[in-house]
């Protein structure tokens, strides 16, 4: 079993309880304002790993590659609204229907990697991927 699996599990549960613990705290107040608060704790956390990992001075290294820092950029974007539609979604569904359908993002991006990557996908792989899109939509089914 690589790193990269165990990361990848991790990732899952750590996801899974963003979800429990969102629901919870979104309870009478604004997702937005939620989300808001929710990336500033993680911003602080993250650089506190940067720092104990003894890396804080890459980030200066980083920030002058334009290329990297143009797609960096557009990831934070993307991924900031991909949580303020996930807190919306949150305070007016079911965890149990919202997740599933947000998961569908990994069947957008194995054909986005396919696309704009050049990733290479076998007809098992496929498979899956289809069968994680029909999963999604029959699991957020009322």
């Amino acid at each position: 079993m690589g790193t990269w699996l165990i990361y990848a599990l991790l990732s899952a549960a750590t996801a899974a309880l963003v979800a429990i613990f969102g629901k919870i705290g979104l309870k009478d107040i604004d997702a937005n304002s939620a989300t808001a608060i929710r990336a500033v704790i993680m911003a602080l956390f993250l650089l506190g790993v940067v720092v104990v990992q003894g890396k804080f001075n890459q980030l200066g290294e980083i920030v002058a590659q334009k290329k990297a820092m143009t797609f960096i950029v557009m990831s934070g974007v993307a991924g900031a609204l991909s949580w303020l539609f996930y807190f919306l979604a949150l305070k007016g569904g079911k965890v149990s229907q919202v997740g599933p359908i947000d998961k569908l993002s990994v069947v957008l991006a194995v054909a986005l990697a396919f696309f704009f990557l050049g990733e290479k996908i076998s007809l098992m792989n496929a498979i899956g991927v289809v069968l994680i899109g029909a999963g999604a939509i029959l699991v957020a089914l009322k």
